[in-house]
């Protein structure tokens, strides 16, 4: 990063991105995530200081390993997928994409990892082109 930010401005742009993001220590427990009210996998407080292994569902725990071991042994980088989830008060089917990307530090090595997810079911129907402060 080029430049440096006060705490509350480095809070306001992590509430504010437009995804949600879990961060993994190099040991696999959850140090944070941030809080938006529209998260598409909502957890309480009690999973700070967690292991991952503790937070996602047996039938995808195995993948979830081997893209950590991956990332690990410095063989992987990034992880992506999407998947269909019924979201919204109407439980309409959702493209949710998610993101694995390690933590390294400049010398490489490996800080943990960082889970993203948005959905994109929005952003699946743009077409053409929109400019600054268009009215469409």
């Amino acid at each position: 990063m080029i430049g440096a930010l006060p705490e509350d401005v480095l809070q306001a742009v992590l509430e504010t991105l437009p995804l949600e993001w879990s961060i993994l220590d190099s040991d696999d427990r959850v140090l944070a995530w941030n809080r938006h009210k529209t998260r598409i996998f909502k957890r309480p407080p009690e999973v700070i200081g967690r292991n991952v292994r503790n937070c996602h569902p047996p039938k995808s725990l195995e993948k979830v390993e081997r893209i950590l071991a991956e990332m690990k042994a410095g063989t992987r980088d990034r992880a992506r997928f999407w998947i269909d989830l019924p979201l919204g008060p109407e439980k309409q089917k959702q493209k949710v994409l998610i993101e694995y990307f390690a933590l390294r530090d400049q010398a490489g090595t490996y800080l943990g990892c960082m889970e993203c997810s948005q959905n994109i079911s929005e952003h699946q129907s743009i077409s053409g082109e929109k400019r600054l402060l268009d009215e469409q």
